[in-house]
């Protein structure tokens, strides 16, 4: 394949990628709308699992099972807890307590804590691009709830009824229509749901760089076996949280209705997974992840199709939205790279690549 072909290869893969993502989160939302969290969890973790195991098999990797030395297993239990059942249980959380366009800005924090990370533990460079970035996300995600709340329409006043001859009412008595239920109005809880989003942000930033260490132990090991043996741990790990009084009896509760959601979820989890890999499998990690962080702008746009009566969308959200984009994209993209294919001023190239932290 000629590199242009793998580069237009890569972009498809990752707009895909991202799009399934944005659609995993909308449709979890809407089960969590009548449902719990938990019974979530409970579809979208083991069917993870699963099919990471199905992949491991058909790349015919599963020897590959049984290789991995201790720290490498430790790192990788690590990162499935800390990402798949922590983060995740957030992350749906927030999505509940908040809608998806409040919740994404926020929860998109985790790239730069993850850029902070790899400052302090790896002694990567954080350059004045990034911290560009990293100001327009936050600021982004301060913007969209600025005008979170939502206010409830009140109903049109009636106009001044004519006098209606007392026989008339009693003749039409019985023929009452029953006054219309006014529509509930989606009251989301800001702060609760702003703690649980920072909450996955860090656990989503922190995840890669458990990863990483794992494979740097292991550096010649199959990457779906170590998905696989991740998910192994959280399955575990949620097995153990199901034990607690009153688990069970909340997912044999599970409404019909919301069942095509989750599953749904979870199957877009995998595919969404999925398609990031065999992006950066063919593609530069510069020019995937920006089309990554796409997954915002995809959000608020399912969000409106299917849970328009369970969001906030406003001005307010979509300026945060695509402030946070265009921080997100900054921060990922490599500030020498960047400077080059712009061919920038050498005084504006010189003021982007200042380190800011790192060696």
């Amino acid at each position: 394949m000629r590199q242009g072909e793998g580069a237009l290869l890569g972009v498809l893969y990752a707009a895909l990628g991202a799009f399934t993502f944005a659609l995993n989160n909308v449709m979890m939302r809407r089960g969590v709308v009548t449902g719990s969290v938990l019974q979530g969890m409970a579809l979208t973790v083991p069917i993870g699992g699963l099919s990471f195991l199905v992949i491991t098999i058909a790349s015919g990797e599963v020897g590959h099972l049984v290789v991995f030395p201790f720290t490498a297993f430790a790192w990788l239990a690590c990162q499935g807890v800390v990402h798949f059942v922590i983060g995740r249980y957030c992350n749906y959380r927030s999505n509940q307590l908040m809608g998806v366009n409040l919740t994404a800005p926020v929860v998109q924090l985790q790239v730069p804590f993850a850029m902070m990370l790899a400052v302090v533990a790896l002694h990567e460079k954080f350059t004045a691009l990034q911290a560009i970035g990293s100001a327009l996300m936050l600021g982004g995600s301060f913007i969209t709830q600025g005008n979170a709340r939502t206010e409830k329409k009140a109903s049109a006043p009636l106009p001044a009824a004519m006098p209606i001859p007392i026989s008339t009412v009693a003749s039409q008595k019985g023929l009452a229509a029953p006054k219309p239920t006014p529509k509930p109005t989606f009251q989301p809880r800001v702060f609760v749901g702003y703690v649980f989003a920072l909450g996955a942000a860090m656990c989503y930033g922190s995840s890669p760089l458990m990863a990483r260490q794992a494979f740097l132990y292991a550096p010649d090991v199959s990457t779906a076996a170590g998905g696989c043996l991740a998910y192994a741990a959280a399955t575990l790990v949620f097995s153990l949280i199901l034990l607690k009084p009153g688990s069970w009896g909340d997912i044999k509760r599970m409404k019909r209705e919301n069942l095509p959601w989750f599953l749904s979820s979870a199957v877009l989890v995998a595919v969404s997974q999925a398609f990031v890999y065999a992006s950066l499998a063919v593609a530069p990690l510069m020019v995937v992840t920006p089309i990554l962080q796409l997954s915002l702008v995809f959000r608020l746009f399912l969000s409106q199709c299917i849970n328009r009566d369970y969001e906030v969308m406003n001005t307010a959200v979509l300026i945060g939205a695509f402030t946070a984009v265009l921080g997100s994209i900054l921060v990922a993209l490599d500030t020498d790279e960047l400077t080059m294919l712009l061919s920038l001023p050498p005084s504006l190239a010189e003021l982007l690549r200042y380190r800011v932290a790192g060696d």
